[in-house]
């Protein structure tokens, strides 16, 4: 089939989820303007829109390849420009015994969520995504491991629907630590950088306290959200051994790591080391959030709304269960830590 055959099949499903995902940053916009602030995120929209288009309106069979090729490659290409966006240069002066900690709350967070997820029955790719989410930079990370471990698009947007609520409900209820339960700024900027999901959110979390709980919380956070590069490579590695082993293969073995992991970690290295131009950061986190908005809508529009509605629940109680136990194993490193 020629370029110019594959393009035609792809326009009309790839024309669908634009129009979506530009109905979703219309709604953030408007969202902006009546309440004052992004509280839902216009990726959450585009996967809430798509959800309703495809519920109300059955899409005809020519809109798969498009919307496959939006959910797969634009999210792929989304990915690998993610990594543009994290620099290592951010843990300079962090102090090497924070730094390891941080990465200890994250791999015991991710261990004992998946464990919570699985007791309460969710299948173990929607428990990976809901322990990557929580652990670490929430609606990112379940987006940057999702092709990763081969999840489908129900179990993305159940982890996404209902972690995006609780990652509200985090911003309202952390202050509310701080002002009733004699926290010192420290040690809140701590424990808002290891429990809130996104950095946009941690500054809402902070921003009450003070410049000082900012700027501890907004560090914490970017090192916690490093730790996306090698958890993603590492699930890359884990899944494509078992898929190997599952099939009985022998012979010559599939590439362990995904191109766009390569990239991403590519990308992330080059920026450290100030390969890439400080005037290119900007337009291409744009353009990674933009791809990443119009994935989602193509995934909102192949979810079969009964599948999400019937894991809600679980995943509610295990996201809950796990944003708890985050914070206790984050106080605990606060206090190990004896930050004051």
């Amino acid at each position: 089939m020629s370029v110019a055959q594959n393009t035609n099949k792809i326009l009309p499903g790839l024309a669908l989820t634009c129009a979506v995902a530009i109905a979703a940053y219309a709604g953030e916009h408007v969202e902006v303007g009546l309440l004052g602030g992004q509280w839902i995120e216009s990726l959450v929209l585009a996967i809430a829109l798509g959800i309703a288009v495809c519920t109300f309106k059955p899409l005809k069979p020519s809109m798969k390849p498009g919307i496959d090729f939006s959910a797969k490659i634009l999210l792929e290409i989304a990915i690998v420009l993610l990594g543009a966006s994290i620099s290592l240069s951010a843990i300079r002066g962090a102090g090497v015994w924070l730094i390891a900690g941080i990465a200890v709350v994250v791999v015991l967070s991710i261990a004992a969520t998946y464990v919570i997820g699985r007791l309460l029955g969710l299948p173990p790719k929607l428990a990976t995504l809901i322990a990557c989410g929580n652990s670490i930079c929430g609606n990112s990370a379940i987006v940057a491991v999702a092709p990763v471990i081969e999840a489908d698009s129900q179990e993305i947007a159940a982890a996404l629907a209902f972690t995006a609520v609780l990652g509200i409900a985090a911003v309202f209820l952390l202050p509310f630590l701080y002002f009733h339960f004699g926290m010192s700024v420290p040690q809140y900027g701590t424990l808002a950088g290891l429990t809130v999901y996104a950095v946009p959110q941690v500054l809402a979390a902070t921003t009450p306290v003070g410049l000082l709980a900012v700027q501890t919380g907004t560090l914490v956070k970017l090192i916690r959200v490093l730790m996306l590069g090698p958890v993603i490579f590492l699930l890359g590695i884990i899944t494509k051994v078992e898929t190997t082993d599952a099939n009985g293969k022998s012979g010559r073995h599939p590439s362990l790591v995904p191109w766009f992991i390569c990239g991403f970690l590519g990308l992330m290295a080059m920026r450290s080391f100030g390969l890439i131009p400080e005037a290119l950061i900007t337009p291409m986190e744009t353009v990674s959030g933009i791809l990443t908005v119009i994935a989602m809508a193509a995934l909102g529009l192949s979810v079969n709304v009964r599948s999400v509605a019937h894991a809600g629940g679980r995943v509610i109680v295990a996201a809950t269960l796990s944003l708890l136990m985050l914070g206790a194993i984050s106080y605990g490193l606060i206090v190990a830590l004896q930050i004051q």
